[in-house]
């Protein structure tokens, strides 16, 4: 004879299967880094150019004067007075945050693909290899080789758009080309070590992998937080170049009027909004899905203790 269930069993029942889901994203991390790493590309592109020292240090000693003899400089004529060397410290310190960067979309994007699994003994099994690789494992080198590779191939093809758009082609190819590596470290870096170069090949992680690109970068679809931090800043790097090559047809005569500064300073400033913007919406998704979870939570509870 079946027994017959109280009230508490009935209430413990319906919270558990209304129980809101685990966290698999974790925003206040997400939100630190993504601070940090603006903070520091806007050091990296106005403050790091501008006191580090010439490229050509060697043949700028001067040892007949001293150094409190050299009259100051301020930050806008250190920056437009040389600007290969201005794109060249932006690169060299995008190169670095963009590695340290993609280092977390990366581990957010296992965390989030571990956490969609039901078997939670294999999840923890995972975190643990996790834990017990070595810092630089063969993977990882393989993954930043495979990346740095593709940011290069990134750099031509940025090189090759630039000059189709107007770019000069003979007479400041040094200045060209560093522009593009600076886009390319900018958008191709982060999601070519996050997903991994695309393969032409026919089996189904290859063809899973090319779908993958061609849907985030191709119809601009992102539908995850790790998606949108690669995707966004991206949009706003090269919309940011873009548009940072308007005041160089302007009539001013002015020194930051300089090819590449104004569209690289945008591009810089675009993958910064880009990438508060990605904050932004997908903080606006968590809360709005938070929200339907605890009203579905509301009226479900409301119907069990209405039949109790």
């Amino acid at each position: 004879m079946p027994t017959r269930k109280g009230k508490g069993q009935e209430t413990a029942r319906a919270h558990a299967q209304v129980a809101l889901p685990a966290e698999s994203f974790p925003f206040a991390r997400y939100t630190s880094v993504v601070g940090v790493h603006t903070s520091l590309l806007a050091f990296s592109a106005l403050v790091l150019p501008a006191t580090s020292p010439p490229l050509n240090i060697f043949a700028q000693w001067d040892f007949s004067s001293s150094t409190s003899s050299k009259p100051e400089r301020d930050i806008l004529q250190a920056l437009t007075e040389n600007p290969v060397r201005t794109v060249a410290w932006m690169c060299a310190g995008a190169i670095v945050l963009q590695g340290w960067w993609a280092t977390w979309i990366k581990k957010w994007a296992n965390e989030s693909q571990a956490a969609k699994k039901a078997d939670s003994a294999e999840v923890a099994q995972q975190r643990l290899e996790r834990k017990e690789k070595p810092l630089r494992s063969r993977e990882d080198v393989t993954a930043y080789t495979q990346a740095a590779a593709m940011t290069l191939a990134g750099s031509v093809v940025f090189y090759a758009m630039t000059v189709l758009f107007g770019a000069p082609l003979l007479s400041h190819p040094l200045q060209t080309y560093a522009m593009s590596l600076l886009l390319s470290v900018l958008t191709v870096l982060p999601p070519a070590y996050t997903l991994g170069i695309p393969s032409l090949g026919s089996d189904s992680p290859s063809l899973v992998s090319r779908l993958t690109w061609v849907r985030l970068f191709a119809e601009l679809s992102p539908r995850t937080p790790v998606e949108r931090a690669l995707v966004y800043p991206a949009i706003g790097a090269v919309t940011g170049s873009w548009l940072g090559a308007i005041p160089i047809g302007l009539d001013w005569e002015r020194p930051w009027q300089a090819w590449p500064l104004t569209p690289t300073f945008g591009a810089v400033g675009g993958y910064i909004a880009g990438s508060l913007v990605a904050l932004v919406v997908s903080a606006t998704f968590e809360l709005a899905q938070a929200d339907v979870a605890h009203q579905n939570q509301t009226q479900k509870l409301g119907k069990s203790k209405k039949k109790s």
